[in-house]
């Protein structure tokens, strides 16, 4: 069957699809036709159920009752995630009361820095259009993800919050749930189950030729370079994107839980693989 799969034009999706897109491994199941996007457009896309399979945020499953986790394709972060940035230094208590940029209102990000410091003024903004701003004086502070929280001292910027670190000590070495892959419920669960084992199985085959993943993946690196993209790329794919396993879903489990607590998100159930 053809099935369209939705990623971003990031280079850890890249990396995660390499092997399946250019034809690395095979599938008898599956022909695959993919599109690219950016995580909150793909995030929108999702409400109204468009593609077959596609990247979101962990967050964006509060409002796509038609899709299922899967158990490969996660990204989360190991005592590390998306952090805060300004060009000047900021207490907490003076951050609360200044409008942030942030990536979308359904990305992780956000959530997480909700449960984090409360409700905050924020303005949207494309991910990749953060840092610029903040440099450029044009905002105060961004929630910035992706390679990004690495390069941002090369940018002459500087940390202000770790909402990862903030995790990571909150759930006491708890992986920070951040993307994930979700598949339409209604193709029922034997092809569920086909599609996850031919994801982790193209992520086991980029991780097992890293350079050669790597080499596809730079398409998506925005001028960055290389071993600045391998660090971001082993940071979020890992033994967890495999298989998040029992790991994953009480971390994502877990951020519901207190988000539900404080109202952020509405009642759902979750649906995984």
């Amino acid at each position: 069957m053809e099935i369209t799969v939705g990623h971003t034009p990031d280079a850890d999706d890249a990396f995660m699809f390499y092997a399946m897109l250019e034809g690395k491994i095979s599938s008898d199941d599956f022909k695959v036709k993919h599109v690219i996007q950016d995580i909150e457009e793909l995030n929108k896309r999702a409400v109204n159920p468009d593609l077959d399979v596609t990247a979101v945020s962990v967050h964006a499953c509060a409002y796509i009752p038609n899709y299922t986790i899967l158990h490969s394709g996660g990204s989360f972060g190991m005592g590390y995630g998306p952090i805060v940035i300004s060009n000047k230094t900021m207490a907490k208590d003076e951050l609360q009361k200044t409008k942030i940029a942030v990536p979308g209102k359904m990305t992780s990000a956000f959530l997480l820095l909700q449960l984090m410091i409360g409700k905050f003024d924020y303005i949207e903004m494309g991910f990749s259009q953060i840092s610029d701003a903040v440099k450029q004086g044009k905002i105060d502070a961004g929630l910035v993800i992706h390679e990004t929280q690495l390069s941002y001292e090369l940018e002459g910027l500087q940390k202000i919050l770790d909402v990862g670190k903030w995790w990571d000590g909150l759930t006491y070495g708890m992986p920070v749930p951040l993307g994930i892959n979700v598949i339409k419920s209604e193709l029922g669960v034997e092809t569920i189950q086909k599609f996850d084992r031919y994801l982790s199985d193209s992520i086991k085959y980029g991780l097992a030729h890293l350079d050669d993943a790597l080499d596809y993946a730079m398409q998506y690196s925005r001028g960055k370079p290389r071993d600045m993209i391998k660090r971001f790329v082993t940071m979020y794919v890992n033994d967890i994107t495999v298989n998040m396993g029992k790991t994953g879903e009480r971390a994502i489990k877990h951020i519901f839980e207190l988000a539900s607590q404080k109202n952020l998100v509405p009642k759902f159930d979750l649906k995984f693989a």
